[in-house]
């Protein structure tokens, strides 16, 4: 058995779990900002809801649709997953969307 090897084999499985830990750190703190944004979505929409005529407004789905599409180019623009996006995208607008009704029938 070559000694040599299991020692090269080593080292790089550690190189690999340092990369990995540092990777992790990096999106912890890619995440902090992202609820940093999301947190700031969240107080407009909440100021929206008190400004909508009806919930059909709060839905708005034609709304929705420009959003989606407005994201999918900017992502391509940014070589950035553009269907990843969409998915990301589509469930935080649903979420906001429940949020925003329950902010406009409180205010109404």
């Amino acid at each position: 058995m070559d000694m040599s090897t299991n020692h090269q084999d080593d080292k790089a499985a550690k190189a690999d779990r340092e990369q990995l830990a540092a990777v992790r750190v990096a999106v912890d703190e890619v995440d902090e900002q992202i609820v940093a944004l999301i947190g700031r979505r969240e107080r407009l929409i909440r100021i929206a809801g008190t400004l909508k005529a009806d919930s059909a407004e709060v839905r708005a789905p034609g709304r929705v649709e420009r959003v989606i599409e407005h994201v999918r180019a900017t992502a391509e623009q940014k070589d950035i997953d553009v269907e990843l996006v969409e998915k990301t995208y589509r469930a935080m607008i649903d979420a906001f969307i429940t949020l925003e009704l329950g902010v406009y029938k409180a205010s109404s």
